[in-house]
C-alpha cells in the first residue's frame, strides 16, 4: 500500500503531497489541472520509461517520492535488500512488528536522464519494475485497449484460475522447453550435416599431418637455440677451449687455475691449527672441486661441438621450417597445434557420432512430445474449468454495473502450441438479450469495456489479490446509474485492496473515503497545480463542480450531498 506520494515539478504540478492511505482514494480536478500527473508519478515510481517532456517547463528536473507500507519479510522486502536498500520497521523493536516503510524516489532531468533510489540506495529502474509487479496493477485507457488482446484475456483467466492453472502451466512449460531444445538440436545437426562432415574431414587431415611430424612441447625453442649454436660453432669452440685451458690444461707448461688452487690449499695446511686458515682452506678445496667440474663440462661441450656434423645445421633448419609451416596451418603456435592434437580425437568422435546423436534426439523429442501433449491437455482442462467460473462471476458483476442483461462468456479455443500452452482465450460479450456474443475487442463500446474491465478485476481480486489498484478514468464513456455502480464496485474492491482512481465523475468520487483535488492556479504568467485533501463543505463544492461546473449551485450542492450519502448508506 502506498501511504504518501510527493511530486515536484512534474507536468503542471509545481509541488504537491498526496496523502493516500488505505481504502478508496479519488483524485479529481479541472481539465488540464494535472490529474494524469498523479498516474505519471506512480508510473515513474514503478519503473516506467522516463520522458523528459514530463518535467515542468522551466524546471531543471522533476522528482517523485513515495512511501509504501510493505510486509517486513515478504518478496518486496527481499528484493529491496538484494538491491542494497533498507526498510524502516513500523512499531517498537522486538514488539513483533511485521510491516515496514519503504521509501522510493525517482528524479528526471530536462535532458532526459533518470535516477532512482530504493530504500535509500541508488538502484536501476529494473528494480522498481520488479517491486511494482508485487505491489500495483494500473488500469487506464491503454489497459482497456490491451484487454482487447487475446494475450491479455488469457493472462486474466490465468490469474483468476490461481494455483491449478499456475501449476499446470509450470509443468507444461518445463516439458515444452525440453522438447523444443531437443527438437532444435536435432534440426540443427541435420541442417549442419554437410558443414560438420567437412569439419571432420579437415580434422582427420590435420591430425594425420601432426602425427606424421610428431612435434613435442618446446621443440621449436630448443631447435632455435641449437641452430644459434651451430651457426657460431667456431667462435664457441675457441671460447670454450680457452676457458678450459685456463682452468685445466694438459699441454701448457704454465700453471692453470686448478694447479694454483691446489698450491694455495697446500700452503694453508702447513701453519699449525689456526681455525680461520683451516676454514679458508676448506673453501679453497670447494673452489677447486667446482673448477674441476666446470672444466669437465667445458670438455663435454667441446666434444658435443666436435660431434656436430657439417649437415646438422641444415637438418635443424629443415625441422624448424616444417614445424613453422605446421603452426601456420593449424596454430598459430606450436602449443596450439599440440592442443589441437590432444582435443581433436574427442571432437572427431563427436562429429562421427552425429547420426547416433540425431537418432537419440529424435527419440527424446517423440517421447517429450507425448508428455507435452498430455501436459497441454491438463492445462487446457484447468483453463476451461476456470473460464466457466470466470464468465459466470463477471456476468453477475456486470448486472450490478448497470448492464442487467449482459452476459460474458470466456471461450478457450485450440491454438498453435507455444510456451503458454495451446489455448487461445476469448472474452465474448452479449450486452443485451438476443445479441450474439461478440469479442470484447470488436463488440464492446468504451463504456462497456470500462465496466467489463472493472468487473474482471473485482472478480479476480477475490482469488489473486493485489495490494494497490490504480484506475485512470475507468469511468470514461459512462454516466448516470452506471457511474454510481462503478463507484460502488470500486468501494467494494477497496475493502480488500488499496484503490486509487483518477475520475471526472462525481458519482464515482462519492464512494471514496479519501478525496484529493488537483487545484490549478494562475498568477498571470505561470500556471501551476497543487493537491489538497477535501472534506466537508470543500468536498461538497468539488462534487457540485463535477456535476454542473458550478461550485455554489444550490441544486448541484444538494445533488452532491445526496451522492455522498450513498456511501454512508
Amino acid at each position: 500500500m502506498i501511504e504518501e506520494m510527493r511530486l515536484r515539478d512534474l507536468g503542471v504540478i509545481a509541488e504537491a503531497s498526496l496523502p493516500i492511505g488505505p481504502g478508496f482514494t479519488a483524485v479529481t480536478g479541472e481539465t488540464g489541472a494535472g490529474k494524469t500527473m498523479v498516474v505519471t508519478g506512480l508510473g515513474l515510481l514503478m519503473g516506467s520509461r522516463a520522458d523528459s517532456g514530463a518535467v515542468r517547463q522551466g524546471a531543471a528536473q522533476a522528482a517523485v517520492e513515495g512511501t509504501w507500507i510493505v510486509a517486513e519479510d515478504g518478496p518486496v522486502a527481499e528484493r529491496v535488500r538484494e538491491a542494497g536498500g533498507e526498510l524502516d520497521p513500523i512499531g517498537a523493536p522486538g514488539a513483533g512488528a511485521h510491516r515496514a516503510e519503504l521509501h522510493i524516489s525517482r528524479t528526471l532531468t530536462a535532458e532526459g536522464r533518470s535516477r532512482a533510489a530504493v530504500g535509500g540506495r541508488q538502484a536501476p529502474a529494473g528494480v522498481l519494475v520488479d517491486i511494482a509487479e508485487q505491489l500495483v496493477v494500473v488500469h487506464g485507457q491503454s489497459e482497456q485497449i490491451r484487454l482487447r488482446s487475446a494475450l491479455a484475456q488469457r493472462h486474466a483467466l490465468d490469474r483468476f484460475g490461481g494455483a491449478p492453472i499456475a501449476e499446470a502451466r509450470a509443468a507444461y512449460q518445463a516439458l515444452f522447453g525440453q522438447w523444443r531444445a531437443s527438437a532444435q538440436e536435432a534440426a540443427q545437426l541435420r541442417a549442419d550435416a554437410d558443414a560438420r562432415a567437412a569439419e571432420a574431414r579437415h580434422l582427420r587431415e590435420a591430425l594425420a599431418e601432426i602425427e606424421a611430424l610428431a612435434p613435442e612441447h618446446g621443440e621449436d625453442a630448443a631447435l632455435a637455440a641449437r641452430a644459434e649454436r651451430l651457426g657460431n660453432i667456431e667462435e664457441l669452440r675457441v671460447a670454450a677451449s680457452a676457458a678450459r685451458e685456463a682452468l685445466s690444461s694438459e699441454e701448457s707448461d704454465e700453471p692453470d687455475a686448478t694447479a694454483r688452487l691446489a698450491q694455495a690449499r697446500r700452503a694453508l695446511e702447513r701453519p699449525g691449527d689456526d681455525l680461520l686458515l683451516a676454514g679458508l682452506g676448506e673453501q679453497l678445496s670447494e673452489l677447486a672441486f667446482r673448477v674441476s667440474e666446470i672444466a669437465v663440462e667445458l670438455s663435454s661441450y667441446l666434444a658435443d661441438l666436435d660431434t656436430a656434423g657439417p649437415y646438422e645445421l641444415e637438418a635443424v633448419n629443415e625441422r624448424r621450417a616444417a614445424l613453422a609451416a605446421l603452426a601456420r596451418k593449424h596454430g598459430p603456435t606450436l602449443d596450439d597445434v599440440l592442443a589441437l592434437q590432444a582435443e581433436g580425437a574427442t571432437r572427431l568422435a563427436e562429429l562421427d557420432g552425429d547420426d547416433e546423436r540425431i537418432a537419440q534426439l529424435e527419440d527424446a523429442s517423440a517421447r517429450l512430445a507425448a508428455e507435452v501433449d498430455a501436459a497441454a491437455a491438463t492445462l487446457t482442462a484447468a483453463r476451461v474449468a476456470a473460464a466457466e467460473r470466470l464468465g459466470a462471476a463477471v456476468t453477475e458483476e456486470l448486472h450490478s454495473l448497470a448492464m442487467p442483461d449482459a452476459t460474458l462468456r470466456v471461450d478457450v479455443r485450440a491454438a498453435e502450441p507455444s510456451t503458454e500452452g495451446r489455448d487461445e482465450v476469448a472474452f465474448l460479450l452479449s450486452p443485451h438479450v438476443g445479441a450474439p456474443p461478440r469479442s470484447v475487442s470488436k463488440g464492446a463500446s468504451g463504456g462497456e469495456l470500462s465496466r467489463v474491465m472493472l468487473a474482471i478485476e473485482v472478480v479476480i481480486a477475490a482469488t489473486d489479490p493485489v495490494p494497490t489498484f490504480v484506475f485512470d478514468e475507468v469511468d470514461a464513456g459512462v454516466g448516470g446509474a452506471a457511474a454510481i455502480e462503478i463507484g460502488r464496485r470500486l468501494a467494494r474492491l477497496a475493502e480488500a485492496s488499496q484503490v486509487i482512481v483518477v475520475t471526472h465523475l462525481a458519482q464515482v468520487a462519492a464512494f471514496a473515503n479519501n478525496h484529493l483535488s488537483v487545484v490549478k492556479t494562475n498568477d498571470g504568467s505561470v500556471t501551476a497545480s497543487s493537491v489538497r485533501r477535501l472534506e466537508g463543505a470543500d468536498r461538497e463544492a468539488e462534487m457540485a463542480r463535477l456535476l454542473s461546473g458550478l461550485t455554489d449551485s444550490d441544486a448541484a450542492l444538494a445533488h452532491a450531498r445526496e451522492l455522498l450519502a450513498l456511501r454512508e448508506g
